[in-house]
């Protein structure tokens, strides 16, 4: 098993898109007006409008309801990416400024436009950065 990619609905694909594109650097590739994809390295970040869930049932899925998941990214420099990130025109809340957290990486966590939260991290520690080495 592999996973691949992680969705997130929203009720406005352009923004979030938008904020993500910025906030990582990847571009979108869109595949329908309520559908898009940024593509990294080691998975794919879905995001996909309302209109999308109608297929799974109503109700699957309701955008800006999420206060248990946490989007992932591996960053080369957490401060400086906390920095970059600060400066963004639609600048992100913070939940956490750069912190070197018990387990060895050192975490910038924020929110995007839907209140999802997103971690930056590095691995800073050895054990931290043997866990990622590929």
């Amino acid at each position: 098993m592999q996973l691949t990619s992680v969705r997130v609905i929203t009720g406005d694909v352009a923004r979030l898109v938008d904020f993500y594109e910025q906030a990582t650097g990847l571009g979108a590739r869109w595949l329908a007006a309520e559908f898009a994809e940024l593509v990294g390295p080691s998975c794919t970040l879905a995001i996909g409008g309302v209109q999308t869930m109608a297929l799974f049932g109503a109700g699957a899925a309701v955008p800006g309801s999420n206060r248990s998941a946490v989007l992932e990214f591996l960053v080369e420099d957490v401060d400086r990416e906390y920095d970059r990130l600060a400066r963004l025109a639609v600048a992100p809340e913070f939940v956490q400024e750069p912190t070197t957290m018990p387990w060895g990486n050192r975490s910038l966590l924020f929110r995007d436009p839907d209140g999802n939260l997103v971690n930056f991290f590095t691995p800073l520690t050895a054990e931290a950065r043997a866990r990622f080495a590929r």
